[in-house]
């Protein structure tokens, strides 16, 4: 019997937007009063959270933890420039799309093509798809396997599909961290979330693909920490009055 495969994917364990959103904005006060305690969560809570976004947008772990150290490095040298600590999380995932594109156009582990429009379906319709429709709830086992649909994605639709189906930010979100408008954004998330449902019913249904974990990122190293935490501090000394 086919299982029914729903327009929104929804996972079990995926981001949580009302609690993880008012902790965001909490260490974004915290580190923009100069807490010390913030900084260590601050990279505890967004490191794998761009690490993974990077894995998908980059295709590789050796690219997504460049990405990663480099965005984490562009947010602390930039932190004072934060005007909206309520909108820390979509400025972060900001810097780490243009971190991402930087780093494909010099990576040796770049694909030689990508995929182009032309091959995803086409559709007639393209619903905004905010509501989260009734259906199958995708168990957690099943989030490799949509990770792996997702880096075959072309890049355009990859990035729409990541921020509002994985990430659970709006379309308007999406739309300003992608420098798009937003029909542009419902057209790509349509198409790209037809082209994953041909792959996860195939899977569902079929077994044809194998299941593999994706990649974590490895551990900070002693110096990567302290590269991190000196420009940070740099940045919170220089927005303390002087006396």
């Amino acid at each position: 019997m086919t299982r029914f495969l729903p327009d929104r994917f929804i996972f079990t364990g995926s981001y949580n937007r009302s609690v993880d959103a008012l902790v965001e904005t909490r260490l974004a006060r915290a580190l923009l009063a100069g807490e010390t305690d913030a900084f260590e969560r601050f990279v505890l809570h967004f490191r794998s959270k761009v690490f993974h976004f990077s894995w998908l947008m980059c295709g590789s772990p050796e690219d997504a933890e460049e990405v990663a150290q480099e965005t984490l490095l562009k947010v602390f040298e930039s932190f004072d420039q934060l005007r909206d600590p309520d909108r820390v999380r979509a400025w972060v995932f900001r810097i780490a799309r243009n971190a991402c594109l930087m780093q494909r156009r010099k990576s040796v582990f770049a694909p030689a093509r990508e995929l182009s429009l032309d091959d995803l379906p086409a559709s007639e319709e393209v619903p905004d798809s905010a509501r989260r429709p009734e259906g199958e709830l995708l168990r957690s086992d099943l989030r490799a396997v949509i990770d792996r649909v997702i880096v075959e994605l072309p890049p355009s639709y990859r990035a729409v599909v990541v921020l509002r189906d994985l990430e659970d930010f709006t379309t308007e979100e999406t739309a300003q961290i992608l420098e798009l408008d937003i029909d542009v954004v419902k057209t790509r998330l349509h198409r790209g979330r037809a082209a994953m449902r041909q792959k996860l019913d195939c899977y569902l249904n079929n077994h044809c693909l194998e299941d593999q974990p994706s990649p974590n990122p490895a551990p900070l190293t002693a110096a990567e920490r302290r590269n991190l935490y000196a420009t940070w501090q740099k940045r919170a000394m220089a927005r303390q009055p002087v006396t």
